[in-house]
């Protein structure tokens, strides 16, 4: 009944819907040091009515329960998730084994700090998926002016970009960081090997001895050769995705300080409460959740584009991708049945003024309608002139501004049509708990797309194909596959 209301919603254009007095009031709210500003969507307040009883009806209150609870959220696999317990907000006895591990994680960062490895310059990270984007993400917009260690992540397979470290680190100076949540991730394990080897080669006497394992498969991390005081476990309830809370945010923590890692934990803890007690109409999470279903369901929209205003969060983007993407691209519901609408749609974007001379000329108009989100910071970070970031926040209201408004012209080439929407998301500043918020605001707001969708946004299958496959062309050459296959594999390798 609600989704038929929903479909069947009038839509108005956004310009004449801003005419509402109240509706700033209605689709802003600011929480954890982020403002939110939904006022340049279609979203008004019979629809977020509407979503808000969908959302009843599809079970989100007890939905939401189950996660904060540890109860089994992920019924494929038969686990819980419990990401938020590991910033203090979930089932009480996950809640204090998260704080025994994060209180390891600490002993071993000070004995890093008092030089018990010797003098450490370089922290080499090597993960892939969810164990490098989340460590890079918080690197790269934390890190820069930390001066604690230089820290690369590491996550592509081909040697170039191991190459490209090693150019760079002192093998004598450098603590290597294995991130695999199960210690047997092919790409992962291989670029480890090949990091120990350079060490060795560089004249380490004991390379595995600055091997820190980052895991919930502790006993294949020893087995691979690291000492169990270097293994710093995380609980097999939290995913990949999820974990940068876990001791998959080892080089951050080592690299920003352990207090800002603890801010970082508190900010997304703020937001873990946001989501839990506040009420459907300022729900961060969950405004931003109906606002996805409307355009991917009822208006057809295939893609949502991010554009971070912002240099240091230049990678949120790519973290979203698979945050949003391998979280909610199914085509199957929890109990197993076809997905009979579309599922998540396709994330992409970029970072600032950059996008503007590169994709903007399609979204202003391209014939695709495309929801736009930026994100922003009030401060900047540099001692330049101030102009640089008014500039900066300039362009990005403006472009706000112009995908609503349009401009009408006789003209075809020079008509913009308007009435495309966009959010924006205001940070303070980028401090590591404004960032904690973002990022457990983004996690919040794809369960509840998922709930809505009636998914489960806790497996991830659909990358096992295409490995399965890899391992098979590895050990059987080109027997089995099909003939485009067989022949790149023979003009590749030289082999039939």
């Amino acid at each position: 009944m609600f989704r038929a209301a929903i479909a069947g919603h009038e839509r108005g254009k956004v310009a004449d819907l801003l005419a509402d007095a109240d509706r700033l009031a209605r689709l802003t709210l600011e929480t954890g040091g982020l403002f939110f500003d939904w006022s340049k969507t279609h979203l008004d307040a019979a629809l977020v009515g509407d979503f808000a009883k969908l959302a009843e009806a599809a079970g989100l209150a007890a939905a939401r329960d189950a996660l904060f609870a540890g109860r089994i959220v992920n019924p494929s696999e038969g686990r819980a998730a419990e990401h938020p317990a590991e910033r203090g907000e979930g089932a009480p006895e996950s809640v204090a084994r998260a704080r025994q591990l994060h209180a390891r994680m600490r002993a071993l960062i000070d004995a890093i700090e008092a030089e018990a490895f010797g003098p450490i310059r370089h922290v080499l990270h090597i993960g892939i998926g969810g164990s490098a984007l989340g460590p890079d993400l918080l690197v790269d917009a934390l890190g820069r002016d930390a001066g604690r260690y230089d820290v690369a992540v590491v996550s592509n397979v081909d040697g170039a970009a191991l190459e490209e470290v090693f150019a760079r680190f002192d093998p004598s100076a450098t603590l290597l960081a294995v991130a695999s949540k199960t210690f047997t991730t092919t790409e992962t394990m291989l670029n480890a090997a090949s990091a120990v080897q350079w060490m060795a080669e560089g004249g380490s006497a004991d390379p595995y001895g600055r091997v820190i394992a980052l895991t919930a498969a502790p006993d294949k991390a020893v087995a691979w050769g690291i000492d169990e005081t270097r293994v710093l476990p995380f609980a097999e309830s939290v995913g990949g995705r999820y974990s940068l809370w876990s001791s998959i945010g080892f080089p951050a923590a080592l690299a920003l300080g352990w207090d800002a890692f603890e801010s970082l934990l508190e900010g997304a803890a703020a937001m873990d409460r946001h989501f839990r007690l506040a009420p459907a109409d300022r729900n961060a999470p969950m405004l931003a959740a109906f606002a996805d279903q409307y355009y991917a369901q009822v208006v057809g929209c295939e893609t949502r584009a991010v554009f971070a205003y912002d240099e240091r969060l230049r990678l949120l983007p790519s973290y979203l991708q698979q945050l949003e993407m391998e979280s909610n691209g199914k085509s199957a519901t929890a109990d197993g049945r076809p997905l009979d609408r579309p599922s998540a749609p396709i994330t992409w974007g970029g970072v600032g003024t950059d996008a503007q001379h590169a994709v903007f000329q399609l979204l202003h108009q391209g014939t695709h309608v495309v929801p736009v989100e930026f994100v922003a910071a009030i401060e900047p970070d540099h001692p330049l002139d101030e102009a640089h970031h008014r500039t900066l926040l300039t362009n990005c209201f403006a472009q706000g501004a112009a995908l609503m408004t349009g401009r009408h012209s006789d003209d075809a080439a020079r008509n913009y049509p308007g009435d495309r929407p966009s959010s924006t998301i205001l940070m303070d500043r980028v401090d590591p708990a404004t960032l904690g918020a973002l990022i457990a605001f983004y996690e919040h707001r794809t369960f509840v797309n998922a709930v809505l969708l009636g998914i489960n946004p806790f497996d991830q299958f659909g990358v096992e194909l295409g490995k399965d496959i890899a391992r098979s062309i590895a050990s059987e050459g080109t027997g089995g596959f099909d003939a485009s296959t067989q022949g790149l594999i023979a003009r590749a390798f030289g082999r039939s």
